[in-house]
């Protein structure tokens, strides 16, 4: 396959993200399109890295996973802790917490 369907395919993954990431105001919704953001990026660090021939990218790919993972776990801890204090989840409460 060429490189340049991986790197259309992340590209659009990664607007999708952008999108959700600027459009929603759930906290788990924003939280996954973190998450698509960062499967695109995954997607072309392996793609550049197979296209060179060596696994750098997929090493790199592995750490973001690794930093993905981190992510959800505080993020998601993070929303429970609003959701105890508001019973909502959206974002534009939170500013509500203040004090």
């Amino acid at each position: 396959m060429k490189l340049n369907l991986f790197l259309t395919l992340s590209a659009f993954l990664f607007c999708l993200g952008v999108y959700g990431m600027l459009a929603r105001r759930n906290a788990v919704m924003i939280l996954m399109s973190i998450e698509l953001m960062l499967n695109a990026i995954n997607i072309n660090l392996v793609a550049f890295g197979a296209l060179h021939g060596n696994l750098t990218g997929q090493i790199f790919a592995f750490f973001v996973i690794a930093v993905a993972a981190a992510e959800v776990g505080i993020g998601l801890a993070i929303v429970l802790l609003i959701y105890r204090n508001r019973a909502s989840v959206n974002v534009d409460d939170v500013d509500l917490m203040k004090g």
